[in-house]
Formats: structure tokens, sequence, C-alpha cells
């Protein structure tokens, strides 16, 4: 609805069914990517399941019914769209002792009660907080895991039985080596073989055969030799579904089958939202840098495996969780919704009915062997190097260990134990040292300044001599009350007894002395603020009461200085090289530098009202902005050009309120300028810009974006901007950042490579091409360039003429995706 009586005869623009994503919809509305990605996953997916149902002891229909389940439930309700969900190798120990110790049926309750405490968890919106975890607890929990299953399946491979534990696994390992079977170890042999060698066959046909899975073609290799050469070794026995078995009441004692559910819970938990926020990573990664794919939504991605284990558990399958392997195959084969992820299950379904007699003919020891390698591939190298990096090896030790030696939820407790005696150690370690020179005595702190180290520090600097010089060199970045307390209180004896005091930073720059009577709103690490605090008695002593700018200079040299001068200093040495032309408004609500998070030689800036930019020539009297835009374009050669508007603009307040009789004052001359933006968002040749998929709040709003897409046109018209267009070596770019929100937005434009959700959604028909294609707010659907929108006008709607003071009413909520209708026959 519009502010604007409804004209009914108004053209209505012609409907065109919006162009479908890369790799195009089938005739059943799915995209070609996700059902090549949805084949792929599954021939990676359908031996790992038997092979982890094998591993962990339960009937391997359950792995068939937990990869199915993974992927519809999980698939259709999770929040992180490309992720693929099924038994994973993380919870085969689990699993494993839940089956030995209470059997299978009750297993498949807990797992069913592991599903309900994850959907109560999401409830509560607690999915966030598992990302506190520290990766090395994370990463040590994975290898642990890892060493179990690989030690459990190398007795399978040479023909023996597992035992119960790692520790009994690998001492009965001696005794299997000595006697191992031929032929099992044999098919597990070439098994590993094809597996490991797989990725690396070379040249044009490697690259042929790599798309077809490692992890399949393995298996199939070893079902191959054993069918035609009729080895005899133990195969695949899939029983009849009619004998499937289901859940019943959970039987034993209370506190284990409690211990188990939140093991199950913990472990798939924290294992599917780490494996989505890498799944994130991976899409961002991609070429079209995840162009359409949302991200991940943690809370539902934590009630979409919550489901799927409740209908895992009552269909009789294993726990479920996000699988790392399974969701970097969908991501590599460019899947770009959640189709290929339920795809994939609807294909472990079908190959379950129907592919019984050829999964018959799988060799049990090939199935091991996978197993075995996926356990060994947990423990992964880079994961070491970087606990090793970040000096966390002892927790990453200690979480692995106690895995291996003691269970996961144990393993996983001693690592947290581990973890915070590593930081509580990091806390408490303080160095503090004295050096005497010609009377001069200097205290230098190392480190983090807590109550522990108060004793030190005490003794420390009761032993200095009344009446010296101290400095005292505080190099951490944090002092808590009982170290300020002290450190207070010698200040004030010391100065008592006709010493003095000098505090320093890491830097050696001077800082302000502990008082009381200090402002805390004015110290550098509390929020920014526009504060006004009351002056301080240096600042009274100096005469600069009052005097902000004065301050704020004081505390820039006493605190920032140090830390940007080698920077600076550098910079005056080679001289400035910023990377784009930044111009925008002068309203003091702006700070570029935070906008842009940019630092110094990053940005050259010109501010002026209203953001404008003169045509060549019409800027009598001053050349300011042009000259800056030659300086910038022909002798700084910066890379892009940035025009930034901003709501609640004074200056397009004043174009849309001025009056043709108003004398002609600066600030009435310099808005000339503006008048073409005036012009074009009156004209019916251009269309109304859009912010974010909405019409603009109001008049100024509307005039605000308008005016950057129109001071982008008088750009190219300076010559020199123009041929640096022409010769690609520049672009140009629109934003507009909303005051009220702290939110930026982008202008998508023809010169730049990608699209965004938060942009303009319209540009003028001399910008538009025909290639561009952007996604809407809603989903993963595309809709088509802003040239080829049409639809169709509601009967509400109304195309304002030329000069009509028509906006869109602020309380309407549009259809997602729609833009204001305007004439077919505009200009290109």
């Amino acid at each position: 609805m519009t502010l604007c009586p409804t004209d009914r005869t108004t053209t209505r623009p012609r409907f065109q069914r919006p162009h479908s994503p890369p790799g195009g919809r089938g005739r059943f509305g799915v995209a070609g990517a996700d059902l090549s990605a949805s084949i792929s996953v599954f021939l990676i997916a359908l031996p790992l399941s038997l092979g982890i149902a094998l591993a962990t002891g339960a009937p391997l229909q359950a792995g068939l019914v937990a990869a199915a389940v993974g992927g519809i439930v999980a698939g259709r309700i999770g929040g992180a769209p490309l992720q693929v969900s099924g038994p994973a190798a993380g919870l085969t120990v689990v699993t494993a002792e839940l089956i030995q110790r209470y059997g299978w049926r009750t297993t498949c309750a807990i797992t069913v009660l592991a599903g309900l405490a994850q959907l109560g968890l999401a409830a509560l919106r607690v999915a966030r907080s598992a990302l506190a975890v520290s990766p090395a607890i994370v990463h040590g929990m994975v290898a642990g895991i890892g060493v179990t299953i690989a030690l459990a399946q190398l007795h399978i491979v040479l023909g023996g039985t597992p035992q119960s534990s790692a520790v009994d696994n690998a001492l009965g390992l001696p005794a299997q080596l000595a006697d191992p079977h031929r032929t099992g170890l044999a098919i597990s042999a070439l098994t590993v073989a094809v597996l490991l060698l797989w990725p690396r066959l070379p040249g044009r046909a490697g690259r042929l055969l790599r798309k077809i899975p490692g992890a399949l073609t393995s298996v199939a290799a070893a079902t191959a030799l054993a069918t035609i050469a009729g080895l005899a070794v133990p195969r695949v026995d899939l029983p009849s579904w009619s004998s499937h078995a289901l859940p019943g009441l959970p039987e034993g004692p209370v506190l284990g089958i409690a211990a188990g559910v939140l093991t199950i819970t913990l472990v798939t938990s924290v294992q599917s939202l780490l494996s989505a926020v890498a799944v994130d990573k991976l899409v961002a990664a991609r070429p079209d840098r995840g162009h359409g794919v949302p991200r991940s939504r943690l809370d539902r991605e934590l009630a979409g495996q919550g489901a799927a284990n409740v209908v895992s558990g009552a269909l009789g399958g294993l726990p479920v969780a996000g699988v790392a392997v399974r969701s970097v195959a969908n991501v590599s084969a460019g899947a770009m919704t959640r189709n290929s992820t339920m795809l994939h299950g609807l294909w472990i379904v079908l190959a379950a009915l129907f592919l019984v007699p050829v999964i018959d003919l799988i060799p049990l020891p090939a199935l091991a062997a996978l197993v075995m390698v996926v356990g060994i591939q947990m423990v992964s190298i880079t994961h070491i190097r970087s606990v090793t990096r970040h000096r966390e090896v002892l927790v990453y030790a200690a979480t692995l260990t106690g895995v291996v030696l003691i269970g996961i939820l144990q393993g996983v407790a001693l690592g947290i134990v581990a973890a915070t005696a590593v930081a509580l150690h990091r806390l408490a370690k303080t160095r503090i040292s004295r050096e005497d020179e010609d009377g001069r005595h200097r205290v230098s702190v190392r480190g983090q300044l807590t109550f522990l180290a108060v004793p030190r520090l005490s003794r420390a600097l009761h032993q200095l001599p009344h009446g010296s010089h101290v400095v005292v060199e505080l190099d951490g970045s944090f002092m808590d009350h009982a170290a300020y307390e002290t450190l207070h209180d010698w200040h004030a004896a010391h100065l008592r007894h006709g010493g003095t005091v000098e505090m320093t930073g890491p830097s050696g720059a001077r800082i302000a002395e502990p008082a009381p009577e200090a402002h805390a709103c004015c110290r550098p690490w509390t929020p920014w603020r526009n504060h006004h605090c009351g002056e301080r008695p240096a600042d009274e002593a100096r005469g600069l009461t009052g005097h902000q700018l004065a301050s704020g200079i004081e505390k820039f040299q006493r605190n920032t200085a140090p830390l940007v001068r080698d920077e600076l200093a550098r910079l005056a040495r080679e001289g400035q090289r910023p990377s784009q032309l930044f111009l925008t408004c002068a309203d003091s609500r702006l700070v570029t530098s935070m906008i842009t998070s940019s630092g110094p030689g990053d940005l050259f800036t010109v501010r002026n009202v209203g953001n404008l930019v003169p045509l060549p020539g019409e800027e009598s009297g001053d050349d300011s902005v042009a000259a800056a835009i030659e300086y910038a374009v022909e002798v700084l050669q910066v890379e892009s050009i940035t025009v930034c508007g901003h709501s609640g603009c004074g200056a397009m307040q004043a174009l849309l309120n001025s009056r043709p009789d108003a004398p002609q004052t600066p600030l009435r001359r310099w808005l000339r300028h503006g008048l073409p933006s005036l012009e074009r968002m009156a004209s019916r040749e251009y269309a109304w810009a859009r912010i974010s998929g909405r019409l603009p709040a109001d008049r100024v709003e509307q005039l605000c974006l308008t005016n950057v897409v129109q001071q982008l046109e008088h750009l190219r018209a300076y010559e020199a901007v123009a041929r640096r267009l022409a010769e690609g070596t520049l672009t140009l770019h629109g934003m507009y950042f909303h005051v009220g929100e702290a939110q930026a937005y982008l202008l998508a434009g023809p010169d730049e490579m990608h699209r965004y959700d938060d942009v303009f959604d319209r540009v003028p028909p001399s910008l538009a091409r025909e290639e561009d294609r952007v996604p809407t707010r809603e989903g993963n659907d595309f809709v088509p360039s802003w040239e080829e929108v049409r639809v169709p006008a509601r009967e509400d709607e109304h195309v304002p003429a030329r000069g009509e003071d028509c906006v869109p009413a602020h309380d309407v909520e549009h259809e997602p995706g729609r833009v204001p209708p305007r004439e077919e026959a505009h200009a290109s």
C-alpha cells in the first residue's frame, strides 16, 4: 500500500518466472547439483554405515536405519542445510559399550532418551554454549575415540575378536599378530591399499576416477576379489526386516542408563555443532563463496539432531550425529540446499530394500579395514600442530589418554580439569623483577597481576628504599582488585616518604597513577560512549578545564600512540598507499575507521556535506572534491572508490525542504550538486532504491539511497575514473550506513563480482547487467536481475508519476522479493 490514491488505470508490468540457481532445477524442483551431490554422499555413506554398525556390535541394519533417518529427518529439520547426519565413528565406542552392558533394545531406548534431551537443550537455546568447550578437549576426545576404534578393528582385520576395552585390545595385539587369518588379512590389505591410493591416482584418467568415492571403490574391489576368487571370508548378512529388533523399556541401573544418555547427548551434540560450524567455513571457501546457502542455525540443528535420534532409536537404529566426512563430500560436490542430504537418505532406504543381495556379498574384513582407517585418520596431525601452537598439548594428551584408558565421559572431564589447570597456571604465572641503577629503581611485572601474585609484588615494592625514584612497568592486560589496592597503598605511602613513582606500560608509555578519584568511564578498556566526564585535577592544573579536545589528545598520546608509532613511522618513510578512496558525509556520527575496521594508511577519505560528487567543471571556486578524485585515481592509484551515504542525512533533508525563493547561502550553493539525486528520485525512468529487500522507510531514506547511486554516476563522468574503469583497474562501490541500526549495506553494481544479502535491491538501468543474479533473503531460491523483474501490481499499489510526493507507508509488509512497480518501458 502507498500513501497515494490508487490508480487502477496504471499499466501493470508483466510477470516473468525467476531464473533457477546454478545447476538448474529439475522437473521435480531439485537442482542438478543437489542430485549429483546426494549420489556422491550415498556412495560414501553406505559402506561406512555398515562398517560402523559392525564395529559397535549392533545389527547391520541399524547402520542403514541411522543413515536414512539422519539424511531425511535431520536433513529436513536441522539448521545446517548442507551437513550430512548419520551413524558416526565417534559414537562407536560409546554405543559398543552400551550394547555390551545393557543389550541392543535398551541401547535403542537410550538413543531415544538422548534425542529427547537434545530437543530440550534446543528449546533452552544453549547450542552455542557447546562451542565454549576448548578445541583441544574436542580434538583429544576425537583422537581418543579414533585410537580405540583402530585397536578394536585391527583385531577383526587380523581375523580375531576385539576385547571390551582399548587396553585389553592393545595387550592382546601381539598374540593376534603372531597368528593372523591370512585370507581376511589379504582382503583388508587390499581395502586399505585402494582406500589410500585412490585419491592419488595421477593423470587425466585419475581425475575422472577420483570422482568415485574411495570408500566405495575399496569395498567394491575387496568384494569383487572375494567373490571371483571364491575366498572363504565372513560376509555381511542382512536379516529380513520383519525380524528387525525395535527398542524396549530400559533395563538396568538408573544411574548407568542416565550416564549413557548423558554421554550420547554430549558426544552427538558437540560433534554435530562443531561439524556444522566447520561446514559453514567450507561453504564460504567454495568458489561461489556459499552464494545462496544460509549459515547454520545451531539451535535448530540441535533440534534436528534430537528429532533424528528419537526416530532412529524408535526404529532400531544407531545414534545419529553430524558427520564430517560425508558433509565435506556434500559441500565439495556443489550441493546448494538440504535436498541433497534428504535425497541421500532416500537412496539409503532404496538400497536397504532392493540391494540386499549385493550388500550381502561384502566381506566383513573389508568393512573392518575401512573403519580402522577412519579411526586412524581421526588422530589428525593438523589438530596436533594446532594445539601445540597454542600450548595446549597437555589438555589434548590428558583428554586422549582419559578417553582411551577410562572412557569418553571421564576422559572429557579429565580434559576439562587439565584445561582449567592450564588456564589458572597462565593466569598465576607472573614474573616480578627488580633492577637498580644510579639510584633509580625499576620494578617490572610480566603477566597478569592477580591476587595470587600480590605477596611477591608487595615484597618487591616494600624492599625499595624510601625517598627513591621508582619506575613500575606493568606488562599485562589484567589487574584485579587485590593487586590494584596493593599497588595504590604502596604508591600513596611511597609519596608520603618523599619518593616519586612513574607507572609505565609495555612499551614504556606513561600511564596514570592508580587513584580512587580517577573516572572509570575514561579508562581505555571500557566500551566507548559519547560521555562527558568530570575534569581531573591534573586538567585543572593545566588550565584545560572543559577542553575535551586536549583531553582526547592526551589519551591518544598516552594509550594509542605507543601502539601505532611503528606503523606510522613506516608510513612516514614509505608514503601513503591507500587501497581505496572513501567519499562520505561530514556527519559526526560516521566514523569511517570504525565502520570499515581500517587503520592508518588504508583509506584516502573525502568528507563533505551530503557525500556529493559534483560533475566535472561544476565546482565553482572550489575544486577540492575533483582534486581529491584526481589525486586518488592518478597519483595514489587506488583500486576502488566507495560513496557512502547514511540514514537521517541533514543534507538530504535540506534538499527535500528547499524552496526556490530561498536566499542563496553557501550551503544552498553546495547542495545544488544534489539536485540530480532529487530529480532521479522523482523520475519514472529509474527504479526506486531498495534496502535489504524492503522499500525505504520515508522520503529522506529514499533520497539518501538514491543519492548514493546518483553520485556513482557522477564519478563515471570524470575522465580519469572512466579510463581506469575501462582498463578494469578500478571498481566503484556504493554503501549505505543506517546509524540507528549500526548496520552497513552494500550496493550491488556491475563492478562487483559477488552478491550479498544486505544490499540495495535496485540499481539504475544503466548499471544493470544481463547476467546479474542475486539471492533473496528468504530460502535458497534466486530471483532474476534488476532489469528482468516483472511482478504484477496489486490493486492497492500505484506507480508514482513524475514528481509525485509518493512514498510507501511505514507499516506495510511487502512480499519477499517484491520490488516497487514501475513502467515497463524504462530507459536502458
